[in-house]
This record gives structure tokens, sequence and C-alpha cells, in this order.
């Protein structure tokens, strides 16, 4: 389709000339786009940096004519306008910013004298939130195009802000500062209490990541120096235990009785399982190892002894160590179901699997004390 002529907008000359040279650079912008896109997207993924959203634009002829007839007299030529090319990172957290621009510093040539910060420009009475904007330039240790030099030499922008700050920025857009327009008193005050809110969320958000990241450093650690006693019993806790592969040797020898192979199965379910036990820390289920890992064993020998069985499941150790357990606490028959529900959920079968282990294991050392 024939393109409109650029005389349609009305432009002086000079902005006109301008516009003739970005009809003629269009394809380069979009090359540029494209690169820095991919070397962002790339960037977060080998980074584990989760983001909202990596999006990116070249700015539309219509928009860029509105530019040049309201500031056009400012550019002396088409590569003084930076934005022609815009691409955004919206993070989930404040810090995450900074983590982006680090890696932006690290992959693209910053332009510093244009590029700008504005968070550090916030003032106490203004309304809007701050981005981190760079002015960048493709190297040739990135992408090289002989024919094309100018993908080398085109700047284009990286706007980097939180979530909140991206929401704020487009509710401002829609209803507050538009240039021309004074907004009564009261509205800007609720615009600026508003923003005040925001920047609160966005800090706590991030301070409450630090936090949980820092906590999670400690429990692995107490769980590594096997202080056990001193950890609560938690879906990060217990899979730290579980990587330490606690119920291995009780495995190993209960797989032994018939030389069986140990099929891998997850843990994790036992979770709620020792909570409804009222097991309380790691230390806890330390215990009931020690005490009663040869009491354990006893039963799986009764269970699968004397049996054809060649396969057994990971999970054998701890579910017979929670059946000790509940055995030695007394709660008997009824107990024993209610576990069983708890684990694969209610059915009649659960109390006759009671009934008969509550018959069987009568005989057991452990039940006889």
């Amino acid at each position: 389709m024939e393109q409109d002529s650029v005389e349609k907008y009305g432009l002086d000359l000079h902005c006109t000339m301008m516009l003739e040279e970005y009809r003629e650079n269009r394809k380069s912008f979009e090359k540029i786009l494209e690169i820095s896109l991919g070397c962002i997207r790339d960037l977060l993924a080998k980074n584990g940096i989760l983001v909202t959203a990596v999006e990116g634009r070249v700015k539309e002829e219509k928009s860029l004519a509105g530019k040049l007839e309201l500031k056009g007299h400012k550019y002396r030529c088409l590569s003084d306008i930076t934005d022609i090319i815009g691409t955004r990172v919206i993070t989930f957290y404040t810090d995450d910013v900074d983590k982006v621009a680090a890696l932006a510093e690290n992959s693209f040539e910053i332009d510093w004298e244009n590029s700008v910060d504005k968070r550090k420009m916030h003032q106490l009475d203004s309304f809007g939130y701050m981005s981190l904007h760079y002015v960048c330039r493709i190297p040739k240790s990135m992408y090289f195009d002989p024919e094309h030099p100018e993908i080398n030499t085109i700047r284009f922008e990286i706007q980097l802000r939180t979530t909140l700050q991206h929401m704020w920025a487009n509710m401002n857009h829609d209803c507050g500062y538009k240039g021309d327009v004074e907004i009564p008193i009261e509205h800007l005050r609720n615009m600026n209490r508003l923003a005040g809110v925001l920047e609160l969320a966005d800090d706590e958000f991030s301070r409450i990541r630090t936090a949980v990241n820092d906590y999670r450093r400690q429990v692995q650690n107490l769980v590594a120096s096997g202080k056990f006693s001193e950890v609560a019993l938690d879906i990060d806790t217990f899979r730290s235990y579980l990587n330490m592969k606690p119920f291995d040797k009780l495995n190993r020898r209960i797989a032994a009785i018939n030389q069986a192979e140990i099929h891998d199965a997850s843990l994790m379910p036992y979770l709620a399982l020792f909570k409804y036990l009222g097991f309380k820390t790691l230390g806890d289920i330390e215990e009931l190892k020690k005490s009663s890992s040869d009491d354990a064993y006893q039963l799986a020998t009764l269970e699968i002894g004397g049996t054809d069985i060649d396969i057994i499941s990971s999970t054998v150790a701890v579910q017979d160590l929670c059946i000790v357990h509940i055995l030695k606490s007394g709660a008997g028959e009824q107990g024993l179901t209610d576990f069983f529900d708890q684990l694969n959920g209610q059915s009649a079968y659960n109390r006759t699997r009671a009934a008969r282990l509550m018959e069987k294991t009568s005989r057991l050392a452990f039940m006889n004390k």
C-alpha cells in the first residue's frame, strides 16, 4: 500500500525531512527493537529474574509527527529523538529494577549523558511514579551487519519500573496531570496520598521478600548443621530436610528384607501427616527416627517378610514410622484409621486395614513393653 505524503501533517521543512528519514529507517528501527527485546528476555531467563512484562514498540508515524509538531524545533536531526524505539521491563519488586539495570549496563552501550534515573528526582509534592530510563545502543559484539551499520548507531530507550509504578503511570495518564489543565488542590492532594501508599507498598513487598529469603537461608543453615530442634516444621524446612535423604537408611534396610528395589516417590504429603500427628519441629521427626527405626523395621518385616514383593516405595520407612508412633501412643485402631484416612482419603477399607494391623502387630516386641 502506497504511503501518504508526509506533507499531509503540515510540518515545516525541517520536521518533514526528519519524518522522511524516519520512513527510510523504519526497518532498521524494527530490527533494533527485535535485537534489544531478545537480549533482555535472554538476560532475564539466564539470571532467573521473573518480571511482569517485557514490552517494546517503534513509535508510530502519526505519534512522531505529533511530537515534531510540538517540539520539532528542539531537534537538530532525527537521531536526537531517543524514544523512537522504546522497550520497557516491568518488575515485581523495586530491587529487581536495579538488577535488570545492571544487566542492561553490562550488555548495551549506555548513553549516560542522556540517561536518567527519575527515581532520584522524586519530589515530596510530585504525584507521578518514577522510572529508570536508559538510552542505549546495540554494541557490535552483540550484533553487526556491515550492510546496516546504523543498527549500531541509532539509540533506543529502556524503561525500567515496578508493577505498581506502571499501574500508577497508567492511572495518572488517564486521570491526572495533562500539562494544560490545572488540577484542583483537593484532587492533587488525593493523588499524592495514593502515590505515597503505592510507594510504601512497593518498598514493603521488597522488604518482605528479603526477609523471607533471609529466613530460608537461615533455615537451610540450621538444617545443614543438624540443629533440627530449632527448626519449625513447615513446607520450606521439610523440603530442606528431605534433601538430606533422612529416611534412606531405613528404606534400604527394609528393602533388604526381600532384596527389593526402591521406587522413588515424593514424601511431601507426609508434612501434613506429621503436623496432624502433632509434630512441631524437625527435631520431633529426628527423635522419632532415633527411637522407632528398629520398631518400624520389625513392622516392615511383619508386612512384607515371606511375600514376593520385590519393589517398595521410598515412602515405606516414613509410613511405618508414623504407624509405630500411633501404636506406641495408644491411639489404637481408631488412630490408625484416622491416619489412613488422612493419607489416602476416607474409605471403609482404611478401618479394615487398621483392624488387621492391630491384630498382626499385637505380637511385636514394642507393643508388649
